[in-house]
Parts: C-alpha cells; structure tokens; sequence
C-alpha cells in the first residue's frame, strides 16, 4: 500500500496524493447486496431540522457495509475472497466466506491477502486475521477489534493502522496497551483480532483543495474569532483578537489541554495507566 502523487497541474493538485489502493483485490467489484444497506443521511440535523452537529451535509451517496464486527461463528473455516473498499471508513474491509457457504465482512488486518483461511473461537490459533479470546492470546500480541464487555463487539482499535499490544492476563481481566499509550484492563473474555489494522498509509494522504472533503460530506469550518459574541464565546471585539479567553467550542467546552472525562465515570476504573498528554508531556488526570 503506497500514495499517488499526480502532476501539479493545479493548485489544487500541487502536493495533493492519494492512495494506490494496491491492497484492493478488485476495483470494480460491486459490494455484496446482502451485506449492504442504504443508511439516510442527517446532515448534522436532528428531527427538528436544527444543527447538532457541525460542519456536515453534502458529499456522495454510499452504501453502508454491515461488518461483523462479533465475530461469534466459532470452529468454521472462512476463505477470504478478496480485499475491498469501504467508503464509511478508513480501513479497507475483507470480505469472507465460512465453509457453510455464509459471507461476512470484517476489518481488513495488514498483510491479509485473497485465499487466505482464518477462524474465529477459542480453538482458533492467534494468527493473523483469526479473532479469539483474549485468555486464548499469548502476551506481547498485536491485536485489533477489541471489545470492551464479551459479545458486545469490537470496539477499540478499528482505525486504519491502529494495534494494541496484550501485555498480561490474569483471570477474569486482561491488560492492554492502546495506541495513546493508555494501559487498560479488560475481561480476559473478551475477543479481539490477531494483527494491525491495514491501510497504514491512510494518515499521509493529503488532500490539496476543500473540495475533496465536500465529497466526503465535510462543510467548511470557520474561527470562532472572526463570528459574532452572539455566535461563539471568542467572537466580537474591534479588529483582531485573541478572544480574551482559553479557546473554547461555541458551548464553551475547553478546546486545548482542558479535562473534559467525567470525574466519577464507571471505566475510568479499569484504566491502569492513563494517556501521556502530546501536548504538555504528562500525563492527563
């Protein structure tokens, strides 16, 4: 997997890239009718038609991709038939098929390729593509896919090139290491994916024009500095300035370095160790 880069033949081309999609089995494959279904759009409005989530609407039609996400078809043998685009997310997805004749896909592991055979369930090996138990994992594994409560799903680390890394278990609880750096324990019960998350190269792409994120159904986004005091918290005052506060969302939520976790939230006690904050080098309380 690897980036394009075109001619500069625009400004909006100069320094734009995209991806190869080399990982793509078959570019022009329609996705599985089966598996798809059309989602209606919101546009960031709720059912009084008020925005409550900005800077959304537009973009291309997609198909949604139901992705299996549990993994609970134990001891049956699936093929993988080919590598696929998925237009909801930046991962790219595979697309399997169980020995009973049953299709499903899942989150497209790097490395995976078509014709390779994996397992879901406890007597599954922890090879890559193959989603167990975590009681089942040997420490030190990179996995993906992680649910939080056995049979809820995966829910951690489903971003293209994310991993975490199993670095003990012992009973009922499991302890992990996630991307941020944050350790967390969770039930040893719990299943996760063997292997990295694939389209690593996702996070250089370059987009050169706002045009590219208006197909993608992102709206313009403007400084809070240049609106109104009736529109944003730091808007107003004669000519520029900074505000005359910590910058804040339009609610007044702090937008750098403030603490926005719940003091009493029921997870916060299965973090062992929190995140190291990027931007003051310590760690967030």
């Amino acid at each position: 997997m690897g980036l394009r880069f075109y001619k500069p033949t625009s400004p909006g081309r100069r320094g734009a890239s995209v991806l190869d999609f080399a990982e793509i089995t078959d570019k022009k494959k329609r996705p599985e009718k089966a598996l798809t279904v059309r989602i209606t759009r919101t546009g960031g409005r709720n059912n009084q038609g008020k925005i409550t989530s900005r800077h959304r609407g537009g973009g291309f039609r997609k198909l949604y991709r139901m992705i299996d996400f549990k993994r609970r078809k134990d001891d049956v043998q699936a093929v993988v038939l080919g590598i696929e685009y998925d237009p909801n997310r930046n991962c790219h997805i595979a697309l399997l098929q169980y020995a009973d004749g049953e299709k499903a896909y899942i989150l497209a592991p790097l490395n995976l390729k078509a014709g390779d055979k994996i397992q879901n369930g406890a007597k599954a090996e922890p090879v890559l593509g193959n989603c167990l138990p975590l009681s089942h994992i040997p420490p030190g594994t990179q996995i993906h896919n992680i649910e939080m409560q056995p049979g809820r799903g995966g829910q951690m680390c489903r971003g293209a090139g994310t991993y975490a890394t199993l670095n003990a278990t012992e009973g009922h609880w499991a302890q992990i290491t996630l991307p941020s750096g944050e350790v967390r324990r969770v039930p040893s019960a719990g299943r996760a994916t063997i292997g990295q998350v694939g389209n690593i190269d996702f996070i250089n792409v370059n987009y050169g024009k706002a045009g590219r994120m208006r197909w993608m159904g992102i709206r313009p986004h403007v400084r809070g500095t240049t609106m109104n005091p009736i529109d944003h918290p730091m808007g107003g005052g004669e000519g520029r300035n900074a505000g005359g506060r910590h910058p804040c969302s339009p609610t007044g939520k702090l937008a750098k370095g403030g603490h926005t976790r719940k003091r009493r939230k029921a997870s916060s006690k299965a973090i062992v160790r929190r995140r190291v904050s990027r931007r003051y080098g310590q760690l967030k309380i």
